[in-house]
């Protein structure tokens, strides 16, 4: 099984990689996937695969059936959404959709799954179960298009016993891959902020309440209440990356400003109280200096947990598929992702997929205007998931 795998990854790369550099062309935002969804539908039907369309919206789930699908379900997620960027790549396949662009390499998940797909389709009657092969929208926006998919039912009818994932990783060296078992990302919540004042003359402070000091403080005062709370040996992030006041010159004082930013920890219940004790110290300190403040946490992804023993499972089927040196243990990432909504409630493992080639020049990091991939990791990227499926669902040389 392993080499006929090995052997239909190489068969249907060239196939694979016109996959991806037409998804590349044509990237569309998050929860507007409608023609990509529709694209991806038609491959479907090309392969002779069963699906369900228009799940969370623009979402598909398919299945690959093998001998006795009943007997067991693992499932297979890629997204399928791109970013706000506009691309400064001078490839063929630069995107055509101005200032959109799949700087995150969601191209390369839903090629490297279609890949998968066409892979398991053709070796179908060599395992037994069902491969569930989720579609996914939106995971750069809030709420994350995988929470929706739950919601909608991508889970059930059938319940997949385990869920694998992978993401580009441009450090990585094509052909190689990255695991990290247990915590891995951290969860990401939104924070907005207004700080409310009294404007008036910058000569004048003392007939105003002035919500830029007030703001330079509630700043610091954060900070320290994420060093002094938070456990030294859990990792958290407060970040404020956005900061604006009404008004348009040097001496006049504002009657408000804004604040945006990001709170990441690797802790479900410090990231709660956490959220309780920020919108506490806000509001009594700009209270005490006479402001009023608004304090708006929009709580995101959770923390992304990679299931113990599926990990050690996937490493040691990924070495045996790929070779001893080519499986690398990762570090933790402050870093976030909507798969983590699978990992809480079912074994997961997201693991890394090396795209970077130093000596071609492929180093750009993801979310950069200049992001590109050594296309040769679709060959990795597609065998690798169905030996995955395959391996879990029981079916071992």
């Amino acid at each position: 099984m392993k080499d006929k795998i090995h052997e239909l990854s190489h068969t249907f790369h060239a196939d694979t990689v016109a996959m991806r550099r037409h998804l590349h062309m044509h990237p569309e935002l998050s929860f507007q996937e409608v023609e990509t969804s529709k694209w991806v539908a038609a491959q479907l039907d090309a392969m002779g695969v069963e699906y369900r369309q228009g799940v969370a919206g623009t979402g598909l789930v398919a299945l690959v059936k093998g001998r006795n699908p009943k007997k067991k379900t693992v499932a297979l997620r890629a997204d399928m959404d791109a970013l706000p960027i506009t691309e400064a790549n001078d490839v063929a396949y630069k995107s055509i959709n101005e200032g959109v662009m799949h700087a995150c390499g969601h191209d390369v998940h839903t090629a490297s799954l279609l890949g998968a797909v066409r892979i398991l389709q053709n070796v179908r009657d060599s395992f037994e179960g069902t491969v569930k092969c989720l579609f996914q929208p939106g995971e750069e926006l809030l709420p994350g298009g995988a929470s929706l998919m739950i919601a909608d039912g991508a889970l059930e009818n059938p319940k997949p016993a385990s869920i694998f994932g992978q993401h580009v990783h441009p450090p990585l060296r094509a052909g190689m891959i990255g695991i990290k078992s247990g915590i891995y990302m951290a969860s990401t919540d939104e924070i907005y902020v207004t700080i409310k004042g009294r404007g008036g003359h910058g000569a004048m402070p003392q007939d105003c309440i002035d919500p830029v000091v007030i703001t330079a403080q509630l700043i610091v005062t954060l900070q320290q209440l994420v060093s002094r709370y938070a456990d030294p040996s859990m990792p958290t992030v407060l970040t404020f990356g956005k900061i604006n006041s009404t008004g348009g010159a040097t001496n006049i004082i504002p009657n408000e400003v804004k604040l945006a930013g990001t709170f990441r920890t690797m802790n479900e219940k410090w990231r709660l109280e956490a959220h309780k004790r920020m919108k506490k110290v806000a509001d009594a300190l700009v209270k005490s200096l006479g402001g009023a403040c608004e304090f708006d946490i929009r709580k995101g992804y959770p923390v992304l947990y990679n299931h113990e023993a599926l990990s050690a499972r996937t490493k040691l089927w990924a070495i045996d598929y790929l070779g001893k040196d080519k499986v690398v243990d990762l570090p933790l990432r402050m870093t976030a992702e909507d798969f983590a909504y699978y990992s809480q409630v079912m074994p997961a493992c997201f693991y890394r997929l090396g795209t970077g080639n130093p000596e071609r020049g492929i180093t750009s990091p993801v979310h950069t205007t200049t992001f590109d991939i050594d296309e040769t990791a679709l060959t990795t990227g597609m065998g690798l998931m169905a030996w995955l499926a395959v391996c879990e669902l029981g079916k071992r040389p």
